[in-house]
């Protein structure tokens, strides 16, 4: 009897902790993170009685999770791809509203265009030229709010990033801390609620930043970032932290716990869409902003020096920019003063810069790496993409200089010209044959190659000494310039060209003189107002509009390819998620089938312990008798 009375028992006792445990499942079926529990039964040893042996009930091994170390796995990894593509695609939402939110930028720059072309019909109207002061002063305003809501998204990211960094060493605190309680754990089989925790912080823990883990023998996980660093290692954490990029303290580097730089390093997950998006878009994106406003300013005030205004004066700049920005790295160990200017702005690109001296001689470099050729110049600075360097004081070897031509020019774009009457409608300079000409030749259109000639506006004369050759020269007759001619060349001197056509005679000449008795002219308007599409980048072959329309396009497609990814990354993480579920996951209507059957397990055993007492006692009465 007391092997039937034990072997109930042991069958009531396994019934009883299978009820529990289904019971735990039910009550966690919606918490996150909780992976369903099962029991693991074996036979108990069976006792021999000569020619056979009879069984002694069951024994209830372990309450283990249904788990999948590779699914989990892939969960995680599917949630780093997840909240990266999330935290881009936000980024890059903003972007476009951005954009959309600070004003028609291409609406205001056809306006302003437009507006020369009404003074090219009015030169003398001083409506019209207020208008086109208005007009560059809402082009401005387009800049500015654009130049300063980009950067307002920089400090933005910035801190972002800060906070990022923040969670992460809180996590990885926490899963260090799980580590330790695992490992000291007295219960025998595995610790499920800590195991759950644990990995409920890892899943967490890969949002902010792509990780791996390596289940040590001892029951902790090592935790690695997937760019190799190790953040867990048993009840021991490795914290990242932020610190001031060498040469901008405003745009924090990620370092890891040894101080190591890794910001270009971290990929997955929020931390890894933030430094990717500033480093591959924002930072771009501001550039070419910046870039488009250089070549606007630029362009335009050359045009205006090109030209008289209504004063009879050289036309001044209509707008001003701010200098190339050229930030000093925080380890310098010279007193090397960098100032930087833009030299030719058809040169110039939209790379951030790194300037190095090694000693012996600087060296230029793009922030992403590639070697940028310097030319040094006759007054002994440097040259290279549009941009010139000057260097005043000792640098030491290893310092170096972050050079940004047109990170804040967006924002800092301004205008300068108050007085309508300083807009340079008229050409700076005529040309008269002479009445005693007898030969077939022609000047054309006075082109200014050098508004900064200071004797541009002095008065000068081109004489044909034969009918193959030229002289010019100045008032007091002092020659300029002389050479041989052909029909359709042109002749310079003093910042200006002429074009010529057909054939001189021996004594033909022409007086260059400054327009300030055809102030109504209306020449060099027409030419500023057809500059709406005339090359400025890229070496003379990309307008104003052109770069902008370029930039508005990548912005577009930024956002786009961001939100397909979105897409894309939302159905994995799904589909990896699912997959873990249908292993770990809590099924009611499973669990439902589980109690009844367990329910009718106990209730059996229960009737066999009763059936034991019933023969036990019935067995004693009879020996009582």
């Amino acid at each position: 009897m007391a092997n039937m009375l034990s072997t109930g028992i042991s069958g009531l006792n396994a019934a009883q902790v299978a009820l529990n445990t289904v019971g735990n499942n039910i009550s966690n079926a919606n918490t996150a993170g909780y992976s369903r529990q099962v029991v693991q039964q074996t036979e108990a040893i069976s006792q021999s009685n000569g020619r056979y042996t009879i069984g002694t009930g069951v024994d209830v091994v372990a309450v283990q999770r249904a788990y999948s170390q590779y699914l989990t796995s892939a969960v995680w990894s599917s949630n780093a791809s997840l909240q990266r593509a999330t935290t881009y695609n936000d980024l890059a939402s903003t972007l476009n509203s951005t954009l959309s939110a600070s004003g028609d930028l291409q609406g205001s720059l056809d306006s302003f265009y437009g507006a020369f072309g009404a003074v090219a019909s009015a030169p003398n109207s001083t409506s019209a030229r207020q208008a086109l002061l208005g007009s560059a002063s809402s082009l401005t305003a387009v800049f500015n709010t654009l130049g300063q809501q980009l950067g307002s998204q920089q400090g933005q990211v910035s801190s972002q990033i800060a906070s990022t960094v923040t969670s992460i060493d809180s996590v990885i605190s926490n899963i260090a801390d799980l580590n330790k309680q695992i490992t000291q754990s007295n219960v025998s089989s595995q610790p499920n609620a800590l195991l759950d925790q644990r990995d409920a912080l890892v899943s967490t823990l890969s949002g902010y930043i792509g990780v791996s883990t390596v289940n040590e023998s001892n029951g902790s996980v090592s935790v690695y970032s997937t760019s190799g660093q190790s953040l867990v290692s048993g009840s021991n954490f490795y914290p990242l932290s932020t610190a001031r990029n060498a040469y901008d303290p405003t745009s924090p580097d990620v370092l890891d716990s040894s101080g190591g730089n890794i910001t270009t390093r971290v990929s997955g997950g929020t931390l890894g869409a933030l430094l990717d998006y500033r480093a591959n878009v924002l930072d771009p994106v501001q550039n070419q902003l910046g870039q488009a406003a250089v070549a606007l300013a630029s362009s335009v005030n050359a045009q205006q020096a090109r030209g008289l205004d209504l004063n009879g004066k050289q036309g001044a700049p209509i707008f001003s920019v701010p200098a190339p920005a050229v930030l000093g790295a925080a380890g310098n160990l010279g007193n090397a003063a960098v100032t930087a200017t833009i030299s030719n702005v058809s040169q110039l690109t939209a790379s951030d810069y790194k300037l190095s001296y090694n000693g012996t001689q600087w060296n230029l470099q793009t922030t992403t790496g590639q070697n940028v050729a310097l030319t040094t110049n006759a007054n002994g600075s440097l040259s290279a993409d549009g941009l010139t360097f000057s260097v005043s004081g000792t640098a030491q070897a290893g310092d170096s200089y972050q050079i940004q031509p047109t990170r804040n020019v967006a924002a800092g774009l301004a205008v300068v010209m108050t007085d309508p009457k300083g807009i340079a409608g008229a050409a700076a300079l005529v040309t008269n044959a002479a009445t005693t000409n007898t030969g077939s030749a022609a000047a054309g259109a006075v082109v200014v190659t050098d508004p900064t000639n200071p004797a541009l506006l002095s008065n000068a004369t081109v004489t044909f000494t034969a009918a193959n050759a030229y002289s010019v020269t100045d008032g007091s007759g002092t020659v300029l310039a002389s050479g041989t001619y052909a029909s359709g060349q042109s002749i310079s001197a003093n910042g200006w060209s002429i074009p010529f056509a057909g054939t001189p005679v021996a004594g033909d000449s022409f007086k260059l003189t400054a327009n300030t008795s055809g102030l109504n002219d209306n020449s060099n308007a027409l030419t500023l107002a057809g500059m709406a599409s005339l090359g400025v980048l890229s070496g003379g072959t990309t307008s104003v509009l052109g770069a902008y329309a370029s930039l508005t396009t990548m912005i577009g497609n930024v956002g786009s390819q961001a939100a397909v990814n979105l897409t894309t990354q939302t159905s994995l993480n799904h589909q990896a998620v699912s997959a873990q579920q249908s292993v770990s996951g809590v099924n009611l209507d499973e669990e439902a089938a589980n109690m009844v059957r367990f329910q009718q397990a106990y209730q059996a055993s229960a009737q066999i312990i009763a059936t034991s007492q019933t023969i036990f006692s019935s067995l004693l009465s009879a020996v009582q008798r």
